[in-house]
This record gives structure tokens, sequence and C-alpha cells, in this order.
């Protein structure tokens, strides 16, 4: 069971949502990553690996 405490547990989720084909997926988890880290250049790093635009849905 994969458990998601920490921001590499987004981006390995992300990069094997990308390596299966699920590209959007992949660019969500890149982007909750981002979002939990707190360094500018990492946050910067992880979307470069997973490009595309934004498709969340702020409420």
């Amino acid at each position: 069971m994969q458990t998601f405490n920490r921001p590499s547990d987004y981006v390995d989720a992300a990069r094997e949502m990308a390596a299966t084909g699920h590209p959007t997926l992949a660019r969500l988890l890149a982007e909750e990553a981002a979002d939990r880290t707190a360094n500018p250049d990492d946050k910067a790093r992880i979307l470069a690996e997973f490009p595309g635009r934004s498709l969340r849905q702020e409420g």
C-alpha cells in the first residue's frame, strides 16, 4: 500500500503514472508534491519533470 507522507512519495507516484501512460495523473501528483515542497527551486524542478498546464479545479 502506497503512503503519501512526503513530497517524494508524490513524485514517486507521479513517475509511476507517467511510466504507465497516465500523464494527467502524473501532473496532478507532481503539483501536489510541489505544493508540499518549501524550496522554490525544488518546486520548479518537480514541475519541470512533468510538463503541462495545471488541470486543477480550485474552488
